[in-house]
């Protein structure tokens, strides 16, 4: 069950009945955490939160705090949107504001422009369509953090299951998030080269992280979700499909060893069993190598290239 991250107003735990005080003495146990002046979310709740709800929450304070309701944009509307976030600014809330308007708030980042007609609500929000959140983020973020967020946005609308990806409704997506980006006279260049590197079929910011490294190591011809036909009539899917090396990767997250969603209700050691068995029977299948890899092996270039080496998997030359 997730936590409740609703946040409250300072005026609003006092009219229940805390007094000042109290609401410090909450603070400094832990027992609330202050996200902006004057707006509180539950301690517990906030330390066992992913970073997309904490900015989730943070949008929701501001909203909480303001005359108008703010329209929230770049990262803060990926969030909103459900999309998965590449080491996020941990404390800013990005707005878009009206060309005229004066002034700044803490921990707010305002991007000045005219959103309309490119907002939706989202949770209860005004947030930026979801195309115009990619073109905003393919053309301020970095390529790491852009590829993930339009990976994401794409997985969201296109792929159904590890077969099914719409290629045609993918391309008019990026089009389309492109056709908005180039309305602005800055980043022109690193939206397209995000954009046209973005594949929905990366199912984890970890394995859009890896193509990236993947296409910085040399390798050209990177398939994602292969297919390798499995026992008993059933399909196993690989993560990439490393041709030019007659090799196989997957990202081995964590999460597919304690989220319930990837679970199916097994343990911990019997995910790794029927993993091991999958990987077993893939190589003898294929005759392919097979190479997994971690957070830690994908920091840099260098880094996957040393843990495909110990597999014999070598970039083409």
């Amino acid at each position: 069950m997730t936590a409740d991250l609703t946040p409250h107003r300072y005026d609003e735990l006092i009219a229940e009945g805390a007094s000042p005080r109290r609401v410090r003495a909450d603070v400094a146990s832990g027992e609330l955490v202050r996200i902006r002046p004057g707006v509180f979310v539950p301690g517990e709740a906030w330390r066992s939160a992913t970073p997309e709800r904490r900015i989730v929450a943070r949008a929701r304070a501001l909203h909480a705090v303001s005359a108008a309701p703010p329209v929230f944009s770049h990262e803060t509307a990926a969030a909103l949107h459900g999309l998965p976030l590449f080491r996020p600014h941990p404390t800013s809330v990005h707005v878009i504001a009206a060309p005229g308007r004066p002034g700044a708030a803490s921990g707010v980042v305002r991007h000045r422009g005219e959103p309309d007609p490119d907002v939706e609500e989202r949770q209860g929000l005004v947030v930026t369509s979801l195309a115009r959140t990619v073109s905003d983020v393919v053309r301020t973020m970095t390529f790491e953090r852009a590829v993930t967020i339009a990976d994401g946005a794409l997985r969201s609308r296109f792929a159904s299951g590890n077969a099914r990806y719409d290629t045609e409704g993918a391309a008019s997506f990026r089009e389309q998030a492109l056709a908005i980006a180039v309305r602005s006279a800055h980043g022109r260049a690193r939206a397209t080269r995000a954009l046209e590197f973005a594949d929905g079929r990366a199912q984890l910011p970890g394995e859009s992280i890896s193509r990236i490294r993947l296409h910085q190591l040399g390798f050209r011809e990177i398939g994602l979700q292969s297919r390798v036909a499995g026992p008993g009539g059933r399909d196993y899917f690989v993560d990439f499909a490393l041709d030019e090396a007659a090799a196989f990767g997957e990202f081995d997250g964590s999460i597919k060893y304690v989220d319930d969603r990837m679970t199916d209700g097994r343990t911990p050691a019997e995910v790794f069993d029927r993993e091991k068995r999958r990987e077993d029977w893939i190589r003898g299948r294929t005759q392919r190598r097979l190479a997994r890899w971690g957070w830690s092996h994908v920091s840099t270039p260098a880094s996957l290239g040393a843990r495909l080496a110990a597999f014999g998997i070598l970039p083409p030359r």
